[in-house]
C-alpha cells in the first residue's frame, strides 16, 4: 500500500510538471526592435496549445498592457498565472509588451518616449510577421489595467484601423485630477505650465474620435478604487454621446485579484466580436 501511494505522488508530479513545462513553452519571450527608441523592448507571448498542432491555423490576438510598475512579465506571472489557459479555452494569442512608466504615449516633451508609435507601427506588425495572427484590425483587441488600462483606451481609440475591440480594467482613462503622480509630468509637463497637454491626453478627450459602431468598448472598476470616479464619469460621458459600451463595476479594489477575475469577462466579451477567420 505504502509503495503504491509513493508511486501515485510519483506520478501526480510527473504531471504536474509536464503541465508546468507545456505552459511554460507556450508563453514565449519576443524581444522587439524599436527603432522609434533605439532599444529593444521585451514582451511576453502566451500561445494556446492548439498553436503547436494546428500548423495552418491563425489566431486572433489580445494585447495585455500591464500598469505602472510593472513589466512585461505582470500579466502572466502576477496578475493572471493561468493565463495560458485562457489562452488555450479561447484559442487566441496574447501579446504582453512591457509599457515602462510611458502610459503609452508619445511624449509632447520627451522624444525618448514614444510607446504609442512602438506598440502601433513596431510591436504589431513584427508580431504578425512572427506568429500566426490574423493579421487584421477585426481579429484584434486590446485591454489593460491601470496605467495599460487608459494605454488600451487611448491606443485603440486613436488606432481603430488597428483595434476592433478595447477595454480597461481599473484604468487611469482620466488623468487630469492627478497632476502629481505616476510620473506623468515626466511625459507631459507640469500640469499647471503644460495644461493644453494634460487635456489633450486623457483618454475622455479622445471620445469625439470614436467612429460609430468600429469600436467594441468594455469597462470595469472596482467601487473601492482609486480610479472609480473617474470611470464613472467616463461611463456617463459615453451614454451622453450615445456610445455603445459594456461598463461593470463591482466591490473591489485597485488590485491584482479584482483584474485576474474582471479579465476572464472581458476576454469573453473581446471574443464573441473578434473575427476567428480569415
Amino acid at each position: 500500500m505504502k509503495l503504491f501511494n509513493i508511486l501515485l505522488v510519483v506520478f501526480a508530479l510527473a504531471i504536474s510538471q509536464h503541465t508546468l513545462l507545456a505552459a511554460n513553452v507556450n508563453i514565449q519571450t519576443f524581444n522587439s526592435q524599436s527603432q522609434a527608441m533605439n532599444k529593444e523592448i521585451p514582451a511576453y507571448v502566451v500561445l494556446p496549445d492548439s498553436y503547436d498542432y494546428s500548423p495552418d491555423k491563425r489566431y486572433p490576438t489580445i494585447y495585455l498592457l500591464d500598469g505602472f510598475g510593472g513589466n512585461y512579465k505582470t500579466w502572466a506571472e502576477h496578475t493572471k498565472p493561468n493565463l495560458q489557459q485562457l489562452a488555450s479555452m479561447f484559442n487566441v494569442i496574447f501579446v504582453c509588451p512591457d509599457g515602462a512608466r510611458s502610459w503609452y504615449w508619445d511624449s509632447p516633451v520627451d522624444s525618448s518616449i514614444k510607446y504609442e508609435t512602438y506598440i502601433t507601427k513596431e510591436l504589431i506588425p513584427q508580431i504578425d510577421s512572427k506568429y500566426r495572427t490574423i493579421a487584421d484590425a477585426k481579429s484584434r483587441a486590446i485591454t489593460g489595467f491601470s496605467m495599460g488600462g487608459h494605454g488600451a483606451m487611448w491606443l485603440a481609440i486613436r488606432h481603430q484601423d488597428l483595434f476592433s475591440a478595447c477595454g480597461s480594467l481599473s484604468g487611469g482613462v482620466d488623468i487630469r485630477p492627478f497632476p502629481y503622480n505616476w510620473d506623468m509630468a515626466k511625459a507631459l509637463g507640469n500640469q499647471w505650465e503644460n495644461p493644453k497637454n494634460w487635456e489633450d491626453y486623457t483618454v475622455i478627450g479622445q471620445l469625439a474620435k470614436i467612429q460609430p459602431r468600429n469600436l467594441a468598448i468594455a469597462i470595469d472598476c472596482g467601487t473601492s478604487d482609486f480610479f472609480y470616479q473617474v470611470n464613472e464619469n467616463l461611463h456617463k460621458e459615453l451614454l451622453y454621446r450615445n456610445i455603445p459600451h459594456d461598463y461593470t463595476t463591482r466591490p473591489g479594489q485597485h488590485d491584482h485579484p479584482y483584474w485576474n477575475n474582471a479579465i476572464d469577462y472581458q476576454v469573453l466579451f473581446f471574443m464573441k466580436r473578434l473575427a476567428t477567420k480569415q
